[in-house]
């Protein structure tokens, strides 16, 4: 049997295995491991204690627990409720005011926690009743929810782009960079569909009625200055860093110290605020590092057979495709494979093939990861089985149906994939940053 049939019957084994609903990490590092031992016999047993081993050794890979506590110790000590009256107060005034401000939430909660999940919980449990409530209409706050929320994997600190820096060998710092800028431009573009829409149909987003707009001056100074303690947090961490007065690890810890600082000045850090977050880091925490090992494993085993210049040869060769045809055919494979998978299960599958592929047709792999978080935000919310599609489901009230959650989606999807193809035409907009911090 040829080495590139092995690869093929390597990578049908895996996803095989992953249709059974078995675990992730337990799926690729099974067929790793199974299929190193035939091919390389006993010594391929090393293969798992070697990626292990370079795991371990990987020293920003102690930025992961750090960045997802100081998330939750601000999640669960209810800074973004505060977050939320600040922007309904100075919002409200304006036709679909609040879905700008929700937008303007979601951000700010990207920027405390970087998992999508999180902005999903806090929008879908205290934005959208609030919304419903006050007359906006169901199917654009749903999707102005669900879209906000993704950017929690592309604006730092991402826990994706962690993930991605890991299997790819790029620096963290780069690709948080590469991030900010496309981030807050794809939030930008949220925000003027949604002020063209509203200014065009004022029935979608009526203005706060007399009573709730008149508020003393001091009270929305006072909801301003909660506004003001994460994007505080923020640029504690990352001044430091982009001024290189601190490493990547040391920034993480200065974010989850203010994290924790913030918490005790609000009055706010009770014992069960930080078990629940230390539980749930060291969940995640585990949960990633499990994912991760596997994928190193089963990339090792891959790398050895020469899949990657056999796959290389098959598209330029024998296809006949030049390297930005290759490149939008892996896009569509990230857009089809996220309307049953997550991000991080999407990452560890191709990630053997494509990383490797995409350098060797001489695509910057800083830009390159850029790109796949977005595909992948699109992937997350592209019915028919989304995975943000059916955490909306999950958590949104009775009177927002499955329908109207599909229909909500399609602007947003459209604006992404806008924000998409400027990325891939302009990579400046993704590089420019990185390219001007470590250029100095």
């Amino acid at each position: 049997m040829s080495y590139e049939m092995i690869a093929i019957l390597m990578f049908a084994c895996m996803m095989l295995m992953m249709m059974t609903g078995q675990r992730i990490f337990g799926a690729i590092g099974f067929v790793a491991v199974v299929f190193a031992l035939p091919l390389w016999g006993v010594g391929g047993t090393s293969l798992p204690f070697s990626a292990a081993m370079k795991l371990m050794k990987w020293y920003p890979l102690l930025t992961l627990p750090l960045f997802i506590f100081m998330g939750y110790i601000l999640s669960e000590s209810r800074i973004a409720d505060d977050l939320y009256k600040m922007f309904h107060v100075w919002m409200g005034p304006i036709h679909g005011g609040l879905a700008i401000g929700t937008i303007g939430l979601m951000v700010l909660i990207s920027a405390m926690n970087g998992l999508s999940v999180a902005g999903m919980a806090i929008g879908a449990t205290i934005a959208l009743p609030e919304l419903l409530k006050r007359g906006y209409d169901k199917r654009m706050v749903t999707g102005v929810i669900q879209a906000g929320s993704s950017l929690g994997i592309l604006v730092p600190p991402s826990v994706v782009l962690v993930l991605y820096a890991m299997i790819a060998r790029q620096p963290v710092g780069q690709l948080w960079l590469a991030g900010l800028l496309p981030g807050l431009m794809m939030a930008g573009m949220f925000i003027l569909y949604v002020a063209i829409r509203c200014k065009l149909q004022p029935q979608l987003g009526p203005v706060l009625p007399p009573e709730e707009r008149d508020v003393p001056m001091g009270e929305k100074l006072r909801l301003l200055s909660a506004g003001l303690l994460p994007i505080g947090i923020f640029v504690a961490m990352m001044v430091p860093f982009v001024n290189g007065w601190t490493s990547l690890v040391e920034s993480s810890a200065i974010g989850a110290l203010s994290a924790v600082a913030a918490a005790i000045f609000k009055r706010r850090l009770t014992w069960e605020v930080f078990e629940t977050s230390t539980r749930q880091t060291l969940a995640i925490s585990c949960m990633f590092l499990w994912i991760i090992l596997a994928a190193l494993c089963f990339g090792a085993v891959f790398d050895g057979l020469g899949a990657v210049k056999a796959i290389k040869a098959f598209f330029l060769q024998e296809l006949g495709l030049g390297p930005w045809e290759i490149l939008i055919l892996m896009q569509i494979s990230f857009l089809l494979l996220g309307t049953f998978l997550d991000d991080t299960a999407m990452l560890v599958i191709v990630a053997p093939l494509y990383i490797p592929l995409v350098g060797a047709l001489g695509f910057d792999l800083i830009w390159y990861g850029v790109l796949y978080t977005i595909t992948c935000q699109i992937a997350y919310m592209t019915p028919p089985f989304g995975y943000n599609l059916f955490l909306m489901r999950a958590m949104a009230p009775k009177e927002v149906t499955l329908s109207d959650i599909y229909q909500s989606i399609w602007p947003f999807v459209l604006v992404m994939i806008g924000a998409l193809i400027i990325v891939a035409v302009f990579p400046q907009v993704a590089l420019w940053l990185p390219n001007y911090v470590y250029g100095k």
